[in-house]
């Protein structure tokens, strides 16, 4: 007897429907899968067999053969057990399973018949919504990831025993439910403050324009001066985190493998901060079956990467391209993945090997000085819009008992210059989201400048020695100025502050 039934695969974030046919006959015992499984699902079988067992079910000696279609693209993972032992379950009426064509079944089967979790559930269940599937049934530990699926019935079930009592209608089971007005708590709710940093107006300045505009920032000065904890309270100040850009990065950190249990989608805007010691492939991505790397467990959030110069230089030339196109694509022998890697760089440096250049405390020669700064390559640098000194304080401003502004007043003229900014973008053909993300061609349209203005980039432009890049950078930054001030026209103002973000042209 023929069984058809439906689950999901996934290609890197991205979801697709299989269809699992199983064909049961009265022939000499053998059990084969194809449709381009990989070894976790070749050895399906086995786990199928004995959880069937144990679950109360007699595994009979026939003939049957899974294909899982499309039989062209590559199956990977644990995730099919679930479906195949349904539809052996049906292909041999061990179990009246009705009309199961508007479900979808996704789960690992231990040798026992519990259910137990997968990653990228999430990616799963929204490719099942859209082909059509009505009810999703999951393992009961990835319910509350898998209820952010609109649309549809989503199960949480925790032994194959329970969900065939519940197709055969004599359990219950209720669907799980998203609440989103707890997302909408929780994505307002209270972080690290601003408030807490002593001083530094200018490096608090230089990241509300980089929040504004989405801008990438390096922060340079001598150790204990505030750089990290300046770029851990950023996501602070960054508007908060919308229904689909959670879907998003909750979809990147499903198939990582990285969602806490529990948890329906992550609420707070990602702040990734790896270690200088990374691999390349750790920060794209990479594996056999490729895995999103830091850059892109960093979608619409903060990657923070403390001591620049010592990453490797393999690993931080990676960071080139995705810059600039926001996404990764990784090419393996099974196949191409590409993963979103929408973030904003934030790095921190000391301005030389001792860390105390221009302190009276540094030790190092003029040549090691600029070896030190040299770590870091000039198209990396011309990618970074803004970099600013983050100077030692003084005994007033940390025994000073007055605090600063606070994340939500900051993030509050954030917000309303990013409203301002997608208003003017509203009804441009190409869709962009903040500043940074303007091309050339965009620049030229809403960065226009009048006599004065543009007399004081043409002297800069000279005096620096600026890169088409980074003169387009300075415009950016001076745009997103414009929009912190509620204007449309770029002043000389708007220009000189965004010049005076550039510390390093300034010091060549």
């Amino acid at each position: 007897m023929l069984q058809k039934v439906y689950t999901s695969g996934l290609n890197g974030v991205d979801g697709f429907e299989v269809t699992v046919e199983c064909n049961c006959s009265n022939r000499l015992p053998r059990f084969d899968v194809v449709g381009l499984p990989d070894t976790a699902v070749k050895e399906a079988k086995e786990r199928i067999k004995a959880a069937l067992d144990n679950s109360g079910f007699e595994f009979p000696d026939a003939e049957i053969t899974v294909n899982l279609a499309p039989a062209d693209r590559k199956k990977q993972g644990s995730s099919f057990d679930l479906a195949i032992a349904v539809g052996l379950l049906g292909g041999f009426s061990l179990l009246k399973v009705g009309d199961i064509s508007d479900c979808c079944f996704i789960g690992e089967l231990s040798l026992s018949g519990e259910i137990r979790p997968v990653s990228g559930v999430l990616c799963m269940c929204l490719a099942a919504r859209d082909a059509g599937r009505k009810r999703i049934f999951v393992p009961a530990d990835n319910a509350a990831e898998a209820s952010v699926t609109d649309g549809c019935d989503v199960y949480g079930v925790k032994t194959l025993r329970e969900l065939a009592d519940f197709l055969s209608g004599e359990a219950n089971i209720s669907p799980t439910t998203f609440d989103k007005a707890m997302f909408e708590r929780a994505v307002n709710s209270e972080q690290l403050d601003f408030a807490d940093v002593m001083g530094q107006p200018r490096a608090k300045r230089a990241l509300e324009l980089a929040a504004a505009g989405g801008h990438n920032i390096l922060l340079i000065g001598p150790p204990g001066t505030g750089k990290s904890m300046l770029a851990k309270r950023l996501p602070s100040i960054l508007p908060p985190l919308t229904f689909g850009e959670a879907t998003e990065t909750t979809k990147l950190h499903s198939v990582a493998g990285l969602l806490p249990e529990n948890i329906s989608l992550i609420t707070s805007r990602p702040f990734r901060s790896p270690h200088h010691t990374l691999s390349p492939v750790a920060l794209a991505g990479g594996g056999s079956i490729p895995v999103p790397g830091e850059i892109s467990l960093a979608h619409n959030g903060v990657l923070f990467l403390d001591e620049l110069p010592e990453f490797s230089k393999v690993a931080t030339e990676v960071l080139r391209q995705p810059l600039e196109d926001r996404k990764v694509t990784i090419t393996r022998a099974s196949g191409r993945v590409t993963f979103p890697c929408s973030f904003m760089l934030v790095a921190a440096m000391n301005p030389c090997r001792c860390g105390y250049f221009g302190t009276g405390k540094c030790t190092c020669t003029q040549n090691e000085v600029r070896e030190y700064m040299h770590r870091i390559s000039g198209p990396l640098l011309d990618r970074i819009d803004i970099h600013v000194r983050v100077d030692s304080l003084s005994y007033d401003e940390i025994s000073s008992k007055t605090g600063g502004e606070t994340s939500a007043e900051v993030r509050a003229r954030v917000v309303k210059a990013r409203r301002f900014a997608l208003a003017r973008f509203a009804g441009d053909p190409e869709t962009i989201y903040c500043n940074a993300e303007m091309s050339p061609s965009q620049i030229r349209r809403y960065c226009q400048l009048d006599e004065q203005a543009s007399a004081v980039l043409r002297a800069a432009y000279d005096r620096l020695g600026l890169s088409a890049r980074g003169h387009d950078r300075i415009l950016r930054v001076a745009r997103t100025a414009a929009d912190l001030d509620g204007s449309e026209n770029i002043t000389a103002r708007h220009i000189a502050e965004a010049i005076q973000m550039r510390t390093l042209d300034r010091e060549e």
